[in-house]
């Protein structure tokens, strides 16, 4: 696992010990930022279920201004910890730890981009989005990315977002929301 492009480009990450983290494919995930490119310089990104951070520090590297990294799981923390210092790009992040809905609810202020890859087939996405929702941490012109399994359909609208796009790499589904 390696981060593709931008500041940070080729600088590998540290990969989880076991399948308890599943860390975004390279195809999907260049695909997902080719679909965020003229949305990142300069955003206030949120990366909710950061797993290893690999989307987060992705996001960084490509020009993000800060990125807000969340995970209920203490392995995941520490290790989107450890691969954001091995790139050097503490500076521009937070690592928050706890279970998303309480960092959700406490959370302020608005976000260019919502990543959101959780463990799947458990229903996260949903309630998730109705919370950045209520506590309108989407900013008015921003994007909410989901990345799913294929076979789990996802709603057209959600908490007041409308699914604008799809698109599916091998096993994996990324619906765009805004």
């Amino acid at each position: 696992m390696r981060v593709i492009s931008g500041i940070y480009k080729g600088r590998k990450l540290e990969s989880p010990e076991n399948y308890d983290i599943r860390p975004t494919t390279d195809k999907a995930k260049e695909a997902l930022f080719s679909i965020l490119y003229n949305e990142l310089p300069g955003a206030r990104v949120l990366d909710v279920f950061a797993g290893t951070g690999a989307l987060g520090i992705e996001a960084l590297s490509r020009g993000a201004a800060e990125c807000i990294f969340v995970d209920g799981s203490r392995q995941a923390v520490a290790l989107t910890k450890r691969n954001l210092a091995h790139c050097g790009a503490q500076e521009n992040a937070r690592v928050l730890a706890g279970d998303y809905r309480k960092v959700l609810s406490g959370l302020s202020g608005a976000f260019d981009i919502i990543l959101m890859d959780p463990p799947y087939n458990k229903g996260l996405l949903a309630d998730a989005m109705e919370i950045i929702s209520q506590r309108g941490l989407l900013a008015e012109e921003g994007v909410i990315v989901c990345e799913h399994r294929k076979e789990e359909e996802l709603p057209e609208r959600i908490g007041g977002f409308t699914r604008e796009k799809e698109r599916r790499y091998g096993i994996v589904k990324l619906s765009i929301y805004r």
